[in-house]
């Protein structure tokens, strides 16, 4: 594979990630000692990017290794994926 397939493969995996990813350890206004005068009770009141980035970048890498593992090894095969045309009787 090279390098740049890898790069970008490694992009999309990152960017599914950071919606996977920006759920988790987010504090609403709504839960108590959290309350910011003006704001929307649904909004977060400190919202850290850059720990969101951090999170996203270790989990992706995770992903994208077992990804490239997969491909290096070939455990599952598209072949095995196909759902559709594998049962079907003529």
């Amino acid at each position: 594979m090279k390098f740049t397939s890898i790069l970008a493969i490694y992009a999309l995996f990152w960017s599914l990630c950071f919606f996977f990813v920006l759920p988790f350890r987010l504090r609403t206004s709504a839960e108590p000692d959290v309350t910011i005068r003006g704001q929307a009770e649904s909004a977060p009141p400190r919202f850290a990017f850059g720990r969101t980035c951090l999170w996203t970048t270790i989990v992706s890498a995770i992903v994208f290794a077992l990804y490239y593992a997969n491909y290096v090894q070939g455990w599952i095969q598209p072949d095995q994926l196909d759902f559709f045309t594998r049962y079907r009787t003529v």
